[in-house]
């Protein structure tokens, strides 16, 4: 049973699904390909205080601090916050020292029938960047490797360090696997 969550004292608003989509396709028919910063800003902007809420989270269900945790016990209860915030279930996986692995099979911001030309869930990009950032020891960039609003299976999502991203973006860009451009950083 999910964790009770009092999202008007964590600043935290329940949206729907649909409202999510819909954004992201009236952004794309009326911003064409730049919309995707739009969403990347407006999720980042949220960042901070989903981390609180995760905190608060954390707090009321007797478990240390978010920076206190170890790397497995913090995977396990950002799985669980997300799974209670309704975002999804989120598995988070250490890739070497060199980046994170965020996957889920039913993230809300993806939308299977929006068959998008490529990843298409900008807003968690954001989000993710700034709420990852918050328990490493530098800021973090998130890259969306696969999406099921572009027929992936599964929503994947890549956090490392700007520069690992930015190595992981030219060598995705270029055609290659995100895994073989990770290996070729350790």
């Amino acid at each position: 049973m999910p964790f009770p969550t009092d999202l008007g004292s964590q600043n935290v608003v329940a949206m729907p699904r649909a409202s999510i989509a819909a954004l992201r396709t009236a952004l794309l028919r009326d911003a064409g390909p730049g919309y995707a910063t739009y969403l990347q800003e407006a999720g980042y902007a949220g960042g901070e205080m989903l981390f609180e809420a995760f905190a608060g989270w954390l707090t009321a269900r007797g478990a240390d601090a978010p920076a206190a945790l170890p790397l497995d016990a913090f995977a396990t209860q950002a799985g669980a916050f997300f799974t209670d915030m309704g975002w999804g279930r989120v598995d988070v996986t250490a890739i070497r020292d060199v980046a994170a692995l965020i996957e889920s099979e039913n993230w809300a911001e993806s939308d299977p029938d929006a068959r998008l030309d490529h990843p298409g869930c900008h807003f968690t990009t954001g989000l993710l960047a700034d709420f990852l950032g918050r328990v490493a020891t530098s800021p973090l960039a998130v890259l969306e490797v696969e999406c099921r609003s572009s027929g992936g299976s599964r929503c994947r999502f890549v956090a490392g360090s700007a520069e690992v991203m930015q190595h992981v973006y030219e060598r995705v860009a270029a055609g290659a696997d995100y895994t073989a451009a990770l290996e070729e950083l350790a």
